[in-house]
């Protein structure tokens, strides 16, 4: 039916891209298409090859696991609304004002439809009635697999136009051989029922017979009115004949037929005795016409079709040497145009019959209706020419005078000139839209990509807000947990190596680290140089802040052990240190703006790392506190000297006892079964090699990216979490903002620092040079750290 003209276009694959995701869901459409490989979208005045459509269907049989008979018949009862919805209702109701018209009317609105759809392939339909009511409706189409739409359709339109259910089955299935070869013929017997519900079908036979009576009457009344008229005739006969006012049976006889109760809509045709035209005018009326015997045979034909076939003014030459059948694609004899005799007729004039003049021109197409004149045993063939535009007009040298002016052609032509235009336009517009809606869906994509960079330098509440325009307040931490880790003799490394190697090896160890944070969900500060700063509890606070940071320090000693140092071979040395206590958090500087926290928490978290040991994580006493009674092993380091703070006691964090190095590390527990090691990690001993020659970055991100990264879970209480809400909205309230940058902000915040705190001593095992002690100073103060 009308799907097969627009299967072509895009418009039957929108159809069924909106039948996926209306029924199934807009995920379902994306595994079909992607698994069918096509676009998302289609033009609907685009071309598309048919392979495309079928490709979906098929994929949807397999996605959905249905039969596809099932898919194409619904598919089929789908496609009928989407027409609707579409703005072809109208087009499609006035086929016919029935079941048997609106399918033997089909062929023509392809017809017509063909005048704008020009890549078309229609299929051909022919109906025939049965004695029982009952229809063979006779389907040609050279698209196999695809009958089972038309049960759809076609019982869609009946019970939406005729209020009718109808069955369609299959009773023969053949293959035609045709003028352009094979050609799929299916037989469907369609049987029709109408739908009257109980009530209806009660009034509906009452009412019949309420008719069959009132028609009784009818006859009776009109048949005592005929003889008082004939009485009343013989009585005046001789008078004078005086107008009688008809009465109303009178102008009833006119209008119903007796015993039939029908309107007379099949009225009886008067024919005259003798055609009353003469055949020089018949022949210049009807321009476009021939007339052909059983032997195709040219009898008669139209001074216009005579003006550009010249051959066809010696009668009796053979049409077919002349013309050849478009459509329907059927062998030109009288026995197939008879088998099609409904249907609309295009013919094509022989490049090779036609004159000089016409060789460089496209062939002119007729289309018309065929009629069989069974006391002539002829058929006259009454036509136009097929032109779509004027364009069309002018490629022929033609005129709109060639065409008589009672032909609607001329209408066509022009209306159609119109429709081109406005097609043309909504095509760009079309175009237009979805080259917009592309540019916006990489818009979109590429809006995730800067939200993702942002989000990676600040907090994402913290940037939301920068994004909007509005001042972030600085919030007080009551309790977070500080980690600070540098590289053991980074300065020497430096020293002895290529920059290029530098960067590689610092960008393997951040690749690492950065994977653990979001394993234990801590916030990245910043990283300066080999100095990496780790918060856990800001800026979301969290009651597992400091097994949070903890953990993450033991994977971050297991993770360095996979880094190579590229002096000696060996791997790399880190120093950890690790400090609980109250910070105050908030964003500096308007030009690359930092989320920065500040207080001495900061200050002591450094000093654990600068008087830590090689590959130990050191803890400050408020820190141990916390980790004491939470399953890890700790030792006690004893009173050491900590620089501008005195002795304080500290403590050295070895292992966590409840918790596994893949748990730690965020592997799969499949990688150790298997053989396999996350690439973020590397038991003791294995290293990853940072070869001396430059290598692209994108190698080490391609692994990572192998490894799914596993996030270790915490239990955070409810209590906690709403408390911590309850603290963030306190902090948004701004109690504290007047008091950030006032005394607080030089007093207990910032107090001892600069001031008190001299040059920072030469850290074991690390030899950095005289030059490089106000540099690091700058460093951490970058970190907020301000010593």
């Amino acid at each position: 039916m009308f799907i097969y003209l627009l299967l072509q276009y895009g418009f039957i694959n929108t159809c069924l891209k909106s039948l996926v995701v209306e029924k199934y869901g807009e995920e379902t459409w994306e595994k079909l298409r992607l698994q069918a490989g096509v676009q998302d979208s289609f033009l609907t005045f685009e071309v598309y090859k048919d392979e495309i459509t079928m490709q979906l269907v098929d994929k949807a049989c397999k996605v959905l696991g249905v039969p596809a008979d099932i898919v194409l018949r619904e598919f089929g009862k789908y496609f009928f609304e989407f027409c609707k919805r579409s703005g072809y209702d109208h087009m499609l109701r006035t086929l016919g004002g029935n079941l048997y018209e609106f399918i033997e009317n089909l062929d023509a609105l392809h017809s017509y439809l063909s005048l704008s759809y020009q890549e078309m392939n229609a299929p051909s339909f022919r109906v025939e009635k049965n004695e029982d009511g009952s229809m063979h409706l006779h389907y040609y189409s050279d698209r196999r697999g695809l009958c089972h739409i038309v049960p759809g359709i076609i019982g869609a339109a009946a019970l939406d136009f005729f209020n009718i259910e109808i069955s369609m089955k299959i009773v023969n299935q053949t293959e035609e051989e045709e003028r352009t070869g094979k050609k799929e013929h299916i037989v469907f017997l369609v049987t029709q029922n109408p739908l009257f519900p109980c009530k209806e079908r009660n009034e509906f036979s009452s009412s019949a017979q309420c008719l069959v009576d009132s028609e009784k009457q009818i006859e009776n009344q009109l048949n005592k009115e005929d003889l008082e008229k004939a009485k009343n005739a013989n009585g005046d006969r001789g008078n004078s004949v005086c107008p009688v006012k008809k009465s109303h049976w009178k102008t009833l006889r006119g209008i119903i037929t007796l015993g039939k109760g029908k309107l007379l809509r099949g009225f009886d045709p008067v024919y005259p005795k003798s055609l009353w035209i003469d055949t020089k005018t018949f022949c210049n009326g009807l321009p476009f016409h021939m007339v052909f015997d059983k032997e195709l045979k040219v009898k008669q034909a139209g001074v216009s079709i005579q003006k550009i076939v010249p051959g066809l003014q010696t009668m009796g030459i053979c049409l077919d040497q002349y013309f050849r059948i478009i459509h329907p694609e059927v062998p030109f004899t009288i026995s197939s145009i008879q088998k099609f005799i409904n249907s609309q007729f295009v013919f094509q004039t022989r490049r090779e019959m036609m004159p000089e003049s016409w060789k460089e021109r496209p062939m002119l197409e007729l289309r018309g209706q065929m009629m069989w004149m069974e006391p002539l045993q002829c058929m006259l063939y009454l036509c136009s020419p097929l032109l779509r535009s004027l364009h069309e007009l002018e490629e022929r040298q033609m005129h709109i005078a060639d065409i008589a002016p009672h032909d609607v052609t001329r209408d066509l032509i022009l209306l159609n000139q119109q429709r081109l235009a406005e097609m043309e336009l909504s095509s760009q517009l079309e175009r237009k839209k979805e080259e917009l809606r592309i540019l916006s869906k990489h818009l979109e994509e590429e809006k995730k990509k800067t939200e993702a960079l942002l989000y990676a330098m600040l907090p994402q509440h913290v940037a939301n807000q920068l994004k909007e325009g509005k001042r972030v307040e600085a919030g007080e931490f009551k309790e977070c947990t500080i980690l600070f880790s540098d590289v053991v003799t980074f300065t020497n490394i430096c020293a002895q190596c290529e920059p290029i190697q530098i960067v590689l090896m610092l960008n393997s160890m951040y690749l690492r680290f950065d994977r653990l944070t979001t394993v234990h969900d801590v916030y990245k500060v910043e990283t300066i140089g080999d100095a990496y700063m780790v918060v856990g509890g800001v800026p979301v606070p969290v009651p597992t802040h400091a097994e949070r940071v903890a953990n993450f320090a033991l994977g971050m000693i297991m993770a360095a052990k996979g880094v190579q140092n590229p002096v000696s071979g060996d791997p790399i040395q880190i120093r950890v240190g690790i400090h609980t206590g109250p910070v105050l958090a908030g964003v500096v500087g308007e030009k690359m703006p930092r989320y920065c926290l500040f207080g001495d928490t900061v200050n002591i978290a450094s000093r654990m790392e600068s008087h830590g040991v090689p590959s130990k994580i050191h803890l400050s006493s408020s820190a141990y506190q916390c980790l004491k009674y939470k399953n890890f092993e700790i030792t006690e380091r004893g009173e050491i000297e900590v620089k501008g703070k005195g002795k304080m006691h500290t403590y050295f964090l070895i292992r966590n006892k409840s918790a596994t190095e893949n748990e730690i590390m965020g592997r799969p527990m499949k990688d150790l079964d298997s053989g396999h090691e996350s690439v973020q990690s590397f038991p003791e001993g294995k290293t990853e090699t940072i070869p001396s020659s430059h290598q692209p970055a994108t190698q080490t991100q391609q692994k990572k990216d192998q490894t799914p990264t596993i996030a270790m879970k915490y239990v955070d209480g409810p209590t906690d979490a709403q408390n911590s809400l309850k603290r963030r909205n306190q902090m948004k309230a701004g109690d504290l903002t007047g008091k950030t940058c006032d005394s607080k902000s030089d007093g207990s915040l910032h107090g001892n620092q600069h001031a008190d705190d001299g040059p920072r001593p030469p850290n074991q095992g690390r030899v950095k040079p005289a030059a490089e002690e106000p540099q690091n100073r700058n460093v951490r103060s970058n970190f907020c750290t301000l010593l």
